[in-house]
């Protein structure tokens, strides 16, 4: 039930951060989709680990193997499964918090749910397992490229360093020509600095993705409950590590009076547009076919090197000590994974709408 995500366009992810494998099982994909394996490779190279100095350094190839739903390089209406095995783990970096609860991770709660847990990099509730998401957001976005749709994602903040220029005065490609992910490069070179410094002091730091989604056509959500901004926002609060969510002129919009937030409507040739975009391209939940951004807050990573105090299974206060290999800074590998669950949401809501009318 907690591994499923979508509606007909829908994925259901497995695997442990030291288990054998991860993988995702997808289904509902149209056939004859042409799956462009090397496109797959490719976003799934942007998220593995072990990418430059202010990522972890654990090392996993993260190569994949299709084993169904794909004949003659087509999708074949049949559910796609795909696997990526692990190769990397070092268990034994775990061992130390077998049965203690590392502050602000989930080794707590999955013990007080299940009364079991996998400590090995916290297992299930690991970010390894966005792997699996992000092969399956690839497909997703084959699937809209098919459509002219766009998802795009790039680091926006890093602790209290802030890109100030909105999206659209940047050129969002540049983002994959530095290793924290922002398309401006004078901001990305201090990112860069604050995420290695923190490194070097044995901590973590937060920041902001913002996400960019174009050329979705107007008509896309399904109200009163499954609104595309309530899917995008669950998608989104669905990755490890995610605070929160906001789109459009989200909670800055509050110190704007209605005359200045309202986004006024206009004809251009046979597209109704708006002058303005403050609704971030949704509106009574439905898409107007103006673009949609959003930003996602990511709390610092939880394992630092330093110790800490907690508690173990019995209740006895204990000293946690950070080991093994950690991200001092998520956001730059989160990118290609707020695009992998954006694209999930569009490509489902997109089949979806085309049930909606004759």
């Amino acid at each position: 039930m907690g591994s499923s995500f979508g509606n007909l366009f829908r994925i259901h992810t497995y695997g442990e951060s030291h288990g054998k494998a991860l993988g995702v099982v997808i289904d509902g994909c149209p056939a004859g989709l042409s799956i462009d394996e090397s496109f797959i490779q490719s976003e799934l190279d942007r998220r593995k680990p072990g990418q430059s100095k202010i990522t972890t350094q654990r090392k996993e190839a993260d190569e994949f193997e299709i084993v169904s739903g794909v004949f003659e390089g087509k999708s074949t209406g049949t559910p796609i499964s795909i696997i990526i095995r692990n190769g990397d783990q070092r268990s034994k970096d775990y061992s130390h918090i077998a049965n203690k609860f590392r502050p602000s991770h989930a080794d707590y709660t999955f013990h007080a749910k299940y009364g079991i847990r996998d400590y090995r990099g916290g297992g299930r509730s690991s970010a390894r397992e966005t792997v699996a998401r992000v092969a399956a957001g690839a497909v997703a976005k084959l699937l809209l490229q098919h459509y002219g749709i766009s998802c795009q994602a790039y680091v926006s903040q890093v602790g209290k360093l802030k890109l100030e220029k909105p999206y659209q005065e940047l050129d969002l490609s540049e983002a994959e020509n530095n290793i924290v992910r922002c398309p401006d490069p004078q901001t990305a070179e201090a990112m860069i600095e604050l995420i290695d410094q923190t490194r070097k002091e044995r901590d973590t730091i937060g920041g902001i993705v913002t996400g960019v989604i174009k050329g979705t056509p107007a008509g896309l959500g399904e109200p009163v409950f499954d609104k595309l901004h309530a899917e995008l926002g669950k998608a989104m609060l669905s990755i490890n590590a995610v605070k929160g969510f906001e789109y459009g002129s989200g909670f800055d919009g509050i110190q704007m009076k209605g005359s200045e937030h309202n986004d006024a409507f206009y004809q251009a040739e046979d597209q109704v547009k708006t002058r303005t975009n403050l609704s971030g391209g949704i509106q009574g939940g439905i898409s107007n076919g103006e673009d949609i951004y959003f930003n996602v807050a990511f709390k610092p990573v939880a394992t630092i090197m330093q110790d800490q105090e907690s508690i173990n299974e019995a209740g006895e206060t204990v000293t946690v000590s950070g080991k093994g290999r950690h991200d001092p800074c998520v956001v730059p590998r989160a990118v290609p994974i707020v695009e992998a669950m954006s694209a999930l949401v569009i490509a489902d809501y997109l089949l979806i709408s085309r049930s909606n009318r004759l």
